[in-house]
């Protein structure tokens, strides 16, 4: 690993400097906010066209493909473990309160008043879902009617290119899909030096309590992931009947790979020959399963989204309602599901589900700060839930091996083409 090119290092150690600067000088650091909220305001300008441009590109692109039993399954056991990931995730940061700490007394930004807006009953909620002029609402980055406007046209957009076989709209999107990215890009090489004026502000104001509620904010996601991967392991052993006890031992190599690279891409191809060679998934359950689950199953992901979600609002001591509540699952489930599909790292999906909430966003620089550990967490109940539904999909069909799950014969998996799988491999590793 070249650490000169390791953005990750660099904003670690932006971080670090940045609350030990905080901490030093005290309020005098408040100097320096201008420039973290520049670096914010940078990855915002981007969010709106970002998600219009993906969420057309993912439905303008659908087929029909993947179609079944095994889809059917799939999805069904993809679904289930993305709701109990969000339900859990709200859970545990309503009791252990990860954002405590870290009120702030400052307004909202304004965009993002508009976009909260007055507490509404349901129905005016869900009418509200669909904007009467999409300009207004990209206006003031109220992004659920966007997402709402941006699926409708997608749709549209397959039904145009299946009748007329031109596909130069969606062409001319996905362009600009990428220019946005590579903005982002270029956004994310200042990124230390906006993490580093975020952090000292932020430490400047609050003190030490920046240490200690990063601390809880971390802590908050990995309790999450281990509960979660011992749900999923009972579930699994109870519905397979299979020795949990042996798991471990055929998890452990896909394990080590995920939490040292922090990549379900880099994992994958570790993944796919531990599930044929070592869990006895057979070849064909393995290769749908696990390339579906690489992109959609990022249950890990689903849980530190709805944990950033919690964080912001006890933040900025923001209440909930029950509609908000919902509305930052099914967003959760959303990006995970690969129906908004944002690049750009966590960054841009924190300022996303902030902006799509109406949440006050001045301590995203800590969340931003002690990513590459959460990165760690997503990533190690990521790759190993694809590994599960994988197994629950296959013993419906009796397409699992008992013989090679208990070590008794050998079976060698299909050799990967990774190269085929270039664009579902980059978008695995934006979810983690």
């Amino acid at each position: 690993m070249n650490l000169v090119k390791n953005s990750g290092v660099h904003i670690g150690l932006a971080a670090v400097a940045g609350l030990a600067f905080g901490l030093i000088v005290g309020e005098w650091a408040a100097n320096l906010q201008f420039v973290g909220d520049m670096f914010i305001r940078l990855i915002q300008m981007s969010i709106v066209p970002l998600v219009m441009a993906s969420v057309i590109v993912a439905t303008g692109s659908m087929s029909g493909a993947g179609t079944g039993k095994i889809a059917f399954r799939t999805f069904t056991w993809m679904i289930g473990f993305s709701l109990v990931a969000a339900v859990l995730a709200w859970v545990l940061s309503s009791v252990i309160r990860p954002g405590d700490g870290m009120v702030f007394g400052g307004e909202l930004d304004s965009a993002l008043e508009a976009s909260a807006g007055d507490a509404l009953g349901w129905q005016d909620t869900v009418v509200n879902f669909v904007s009467k002029n999409i300009f207004d609402a990209m206006s003031t980055a109220t992004m659920v009617p966007i997402i709402v406007f941006s699926l409708l046209f997608g749709l549209a957009l397959r039904q145009h290119i299946t009748k007329s076989g031109d596909d130069r709209v969606l062409t001319f999107v996905d362009q600009v899909q990428q220019i946005v990215l590579t903005m982002i890009r270029l956004v994310m090489y200042v990124a230390p030096v906006g993490v580093f004026c975020l952090l000292a502000s932020l430490a400047g104001d609050v003190g030490f309590s920046v240490v200690t509620t990063g601390l809880k904010y971390l802590g908050t996601t990995l309790l999450g992931v281990l509960i979660l991967f011992a749900f999923f392991t009972v579930v699994v052993s109870v519905r397979t009947g299979l020795n949990p006890w042996k798991l471990p031992s055929k998890l452990a190599e896909q394990t080590a790979i995920a939490i040292t690279t922090t990549s379900s891409a880099v994992t994958f191809p570790t993944v796919l020959k531990n599930t044929v060679e070592k869990v006895g998934v057979s070849q064909k359950i393995a290769n749908f399963t696990l390339s579906v689950g690489l992109t959609m199953g990022s249950y890990g992901a689903v849980l530190n989204y709805m944990i950033v979600v919690m964080f912001f609002a006890q933040a900025g001591d923001v209440d909930l309602s029950v509609g908000q509540i919902v509305l930052g699952m099914g967003l959760a489930i959303l990006l995970n599901m690969g129906t908004i599909t944002v690049p750009g790292g966590f960054p841009v999906v924190a300022m996303f589900l902030a902006t799509s909430l109406g949440l006050p966003f001045e301590a995203v620089g800590l969340l931003i700060a002690v990513d590459w550990f959460t990165g760690i967490f997503r990533t190690f109940l990521n790759v190993n839930g694809d590994t599960f539904v994988a197994m629950l999909v296959a013993n419906a069909d009796d397409e699992i091996d008992r013989d090679v799950y208990n070590g008794r014969k050998e079976v060698t998996a299909d050799t990967l083409d990774v190269e085929e799988l270039d664009d579902m491999l980059a978008r695995a590793d934006r979810a983690d």
